[in-house]
């Protein structure tokens, strides 16, 4: 190796290394004889491994596990998995697909791990997505709360064509801070969100932003909504992997799961990960499929989120002050 690519490998290794410090440390709190299981896959073994090394240096209890993607977002792990996360205290879940929205994420949280998952997650967005003052995003993340916690509906619309109403009715909103030190909480990171498992929602959302499978999409996807159900779906790819999943599931797969309003004022530009562009402050991105694990009554093998880049969110009528990227 030449000595600028062992420059530019030191270099890595030391980012990925302080972002696992801030992960282990400031996010999860990790304790001395706790014990704590890092769950990784095939494509994200670096990751898993500088966040094993982290755990190491704290707590003798810590084990890195390797298994094979799963196909798509929300897919159960394989038992094994599922059982390690429900014994540990502590629980990060660095996956190419996303765990959040499973039963094995759940039953840990129930058994009362602290959990962070990292789906979809990168290199290089774990390192610049952990280079975030946390006690900001929680202080947005209670801001945007305390304007629409309260609300009987919400409304949002965007100059792509939104206009979409929810109904919360008695489910509560969660605030994602990032933060995860006490017995039974969650967080995806990097963290920064507000988001409900709405009762009933209608209307028309567009999408602009990020989705899975396109990544950054090169054209607006429309999706209509009719009683908390996705009727219509305008981009090709993402109607084949719900039909894929009603397959397994049943309608289920369609069903409108969450309402959220991204608060990480570090996010600075969308990369084309819904991890990362669905924290960007001032977006607003809305899920179909599961939400069990959420605060909802619908368990579907998916969970697929999109990310609208510049919505207006009304509260009972009120315009929701969001929250702006850092300058």
């Amino acid at each position: 190796m030449s000595e600028l690519g062992r420059d530019r490998d030191e270099s890595s290794q030391s980012s990925l290394a302080a972002a696992a410090e801030t992960a282990i440390s400031q996010c999860m709190a990790l304790e001395s004889g706790e014990s704590c299981v890092i769950m990784a896959d095939d494509s994200t073994s670096p990751t898993g491994e500088a966040l094993y090394r982290a755990a190491s240096e704290i707590t003798e209890e810590a084990l890195v596990a390797q298994y094979p993607p799963g196909s798509q977002h929300g897919e159960e792990p394989p038992s094994p998995v599922a059982a390690a996360m429900q014994a540990a205290d502590v629980v990060l879940c660095p996956t190419s697909k996303s765990l959040s929205h499973t039963r094995a994420r759940t039953d840990a949280t129930d058994a009362g791990a602290r959990v962070a998952t990292l789906p979809g997650i990168t290199e290089e967005i774990f390192t610049t997505g952990l280079d975030a003052d946390y006690d900001r995003i929680a202080r947005e993340c209670e801001d945007v709360r305390k304007q629409v916690a309260d609300s009987e509906e919400l409304r949002i619309t965007s100059p792509q064509g939104t206009d979409f109403t929810v109904e919360p009715g008695t489910r509560e909103w969660y605030s994602d801070t990032g933060i995860v030190h006490e017995s039974g909480e969650m967080s995806n990171l990097p963290a920064g969100e507000v988001f409900v498992s709405p009762e009933t929602s209608n209307g028309i959302y567009v999408v602009d932003g990020t989705m899975m499978p396109y990544g950054l999409v090169e054209e607006d996807l429309e999706f209509v909504v009719e009683d908390g159900i996705v009727s219509e779906v305008s981009g090709d790819a993402v109607r084949e992997q719900l039909e894929a999943a009603a397959e397994e599931g049943g309608e289920d797969a369609f069903n409108l799961a969450e309402v959220g309003i991204g608060t990480n004022v570090a996010v600075s530009a969308l990369v084309g990960s819904v991890l990362a562009d669905e924290k960007a402050a001032g977006t607003v991105h809305i899920a179909i499929g599961d939400d069990a694990g959420i605060g909802g009554d619908v368990s579907a093998p998916i969970h697929t989120d999109g990310v609208l880049r510049e919505p207006t969110v009304y509260a009972d009528g009120e315009e929701v002050e969001l929250p702006t990227i850092e300058q």
